[in-house]
């Protein structure tokens, strides 16, 4: 007795839903391994330890010796060593001070570790200032907003500095913070020469500015080009010359940087996006020691179209994103599990009408039994699948391997014994898939009771 037609033609079509599964969950699996890279791009800009001294942020100045920053401030109130730059609203530090005996020891910057050490061990100094840094007690002022760093930098204001650190050691509340600095438009004289500069060679570097060339990282950060305005640290009180706005207004398509000593600022297109990002990271991360040393405006510049490259090769402004080929697994990879799902209920399907038609072939009494074995354990290694981990997925898919190996092997014809022996080695595979799963109901035994009876 033959098999229904409609059996054998629904044969291949189980096997090949149950070899797609297969696949399927192999390549799932795999997948699973991948990493995910969710930068942009690899930055070329380089950051490295460098010691001190190393970048010229080191000058001249001196301190005397700690005793006789002792006797100096004993007899007066305000100390200002030679080289100081620090500079404040003396109206606001008095009413921050009240009536306490408050005594601040003004220090110049750019010294080195030793110096800074004689400052810091005069005691009877109630606030020590070493460049713009302020400390005293064991507290330490510091700006956090790009206002406050604009004041410090650019014209050596530390007056919101002062204020805070003085109130928080006579522990009363603290003034809210002031953007006192004020700007004008620079003179048609000044535009005119800056301007001549630019338009010559893209670089202005004012009387007393320190700048001396456009840093190499330069063409990374601003890839179309820009133009650079370097100006010296701005008298304290006085109006800065807006050079940016004003620039800006003539060229809008040119990438401006603008430099107050210390201080850099962007104008141009793009600046919406990622300017201000690119003055807070670079000014909280290196605030602190552009305020204690004297770095050229070489260096300074530097740094800060270094992070502006970061900033770019981040994916954050004012570039397309690469060009990405195809990559078809991504693409199918959020419908392979409906695939699997699939072509499993398909084989279920086929596999539960296969049983009900087929029956044991005149002559092989026992083929029945083995064709019955195998769906079972064809079924039992679909349902281990579903619930399987790094762990027990070797097992399983050398079990499934068996399984297709006996699948051939009866389809061949080949003898009953090669049949049961690679069904005995899926059973051992799968009854290991079971153990490592934890899950007692999918050994093999307890999973065919009462399915092959």
């Amino acid at each position: 007795m033959t098999a229904p037609r409609g059996v054998r033609r629904a044969e291949p079509l189980r096997w090949a839903l149950l070899a797609v599964a297969v696949v399927v969950l192999a390549v799932f699996l795999l997948a699973q391994r991948q990493s995910i890279d969710v930068s942009y791009g690899q930055s070329p800009a380089v950051s490295k330890r460098v010691e001190e001294g190393s970048a010229g942020e080191l000058s001249d100045a001196t301190v005397p010796s700690t005793e006789e920053m002792t006797a100096l401030i004993d007899a007066d109130p305000v100390v200002r060593l030679p080289g100081a730059v620090a500079r404040w609203d003396e109206q606001r530090v008095r009413e921050a001070i009240g009536g306490e005996d408050t005594r601040i020891l003004v220090a110049p910057t750019g010294l080195d570790e030793e110096e800074r050490k004689r400052v810091r061990e005069v005691e009877n100094a109630t606030v020590r200032v070493i460049g713009t840094q302020v400390s005293g007690g064991m507290f330490q002022a510091t700006p956090d907003t790009l206002p406050g760093w604009r004041a410090q930098f650019a014209t050596g204001d530390v007056t919101d500095q002062l204020v805070a650190l003085i109130t928080a050691l006579r522990k009363v509340p603290r003034p809210a913070d002031q953007d006192t600095l004020r700007w004008r438009d620079p003179s048609g004289t000044e535009l005119d020469t800056v301007t001549a500069d630019l338009r010559a060679d893209g670089l202005h570097v004012a009387e007393g500015a320190t700048l001396r060339q456009v840093p190499k990282d330069a063409d990374t950060a601003f890839p179309d080009g820009a133009w650079y305005v370097a100006l010296p640290a701005q008298p304290y009180g006085e109006p800065l010359p807006a050079y940016g706005p004003a620039l800006h207004r003539l060229f809008p398509d040119q990438p401006l940087v603008v430099m107050y000593g210390s201080w850099v600022e962007y104008h141009g297109p793009g600046a919406a996006d990622f300017a201000e990002l690119a003055g807070t990271s670079f000014y909280a991360h290196f605030g602190d020691r552009l305020s204690r040393y004297d770095y050229p405006q070489q260096n300074v510049l530097g740094v800060y179209l270094g992070r502006v490259t970061d900033i770019r090769y981040a994916g954050l402004f004012d570039r397309p994103l690469p060009y990405r080929p195809l990559d078809p697994l991504r693409v199918a990879l959020p419908a392979l599990p409906w695939i699997f799902a699939a072509c499993v209920a398909g084989f279920l399907v086929l596999s539960i009408r296969s049983l009900r038609r087929s029956g044991t072939r005149p002559g092989d009494p026992q083929r029945g039994g083995v064709r019955a074995r195998l769906a079972g354990l064809t079924a039992l290694a679909v349902e281990a699948s579903l619930l399987t981990d790094a762990r027990s997925n070797p097992a399983l898919t050398r079990g499934i391997g068996k399984l297709e190996a006996a699948r051939q092997a009866l389809d061949e014809g080949l003898p009953d014994k090669h049949v049961r022996r690679l069904l005995d080695d899926a059973t051992a595979e799968l009854d290991d898939t079971a153990r490592l799963t934890g899950i007692p109901e999918f050994r093999p035994d307890l999973y065919l009771q009462g399915r092959l009876s």
